[in-house]
């Protein structure tokens, strides 16, 4: 059984950045996933002269879960996709807070 799509939603903002969210239920829990979610959620720019990368939450396999605040990680604590949504929004006002 394939990894079952969950959520996916693309915006591209007036300014050109993007916000894209894509989250996927596993068919089984796995070590680097043990809620049996995967997911990418991002904010930046793809294709554009300077293309960063702002904010991203994912959980590639081998890192678990974590988050990119533009060149630096962290880890991440998942606790149920509402909340990992929450957070990100939050850290991507932020950051377009400190753009201005």
């Amino acid at each position: 059984m394939a990894a079952r799509p969950l959520f996916w939603e693309k915006h591209v903002l007036r300014d050109g950045s993007i916000i894209e969210m894509v989250i996927w239920q596993l068919p089984k829990k796995t070590r680097d996933r043990p809620h049996g979610i995967k997911y990418r959620l991002y904010y930046g720019s793809y294709g554009s002269a300077d293309g960063r990368c702002l904010v991203r939450y994912d959980n590639e396999t081998g890192k678990g879960d974590h988050r990119h605040d533009e060149e630096r990680e962290f880890p991440y604590t998942f606790v149920d996709v509402e909340t990992l949504m929450s957070d990100f929004l939050a850290d991507v006002v932020r950051a377009r807070r400190l753009a201005s």
